[in-house]
């Protein structure tokens, strides 16, 4: 479990759950500071990670389908003006 390094009065993410599928690990964080969930998604091969914040209620299906979540997720981005 990766941990967050730095203020010692900020209490850590608590892992929920962890899985392995096809090489990706998938981990469901909860954040007992501001009671929040994040859904980690790492690929080895690549060294990439990706972090997605997730509503508590829907914390359970990010964690099962992690990439439908992001997907999902570009429907409520809103748009950038080219600088």
């Amino acid at each position: 479990m990766r941990e967050h390094v730095g203020d010692p009065t900020v209490q850590p993410r608590r892992e929920l759950a962890r899985r392995v599928s096809g090489g990706t690990e998938v981990t469901l964080y909860w954040s007992p500071h501001d009671n929040s969930m994040t859904v980690e998604v790492w690929q080895p091969a690549s060294g990439e990670t990706l972090l997605l914040a997730v509503a508590p209620e829907r914390a359970l299906d990010a964690y099962h389908h992690p990439f439908a979540e992001l997907a999902a997720s570009f429907d409520e981005l809103v748009p950038v003006a080219d600088a």
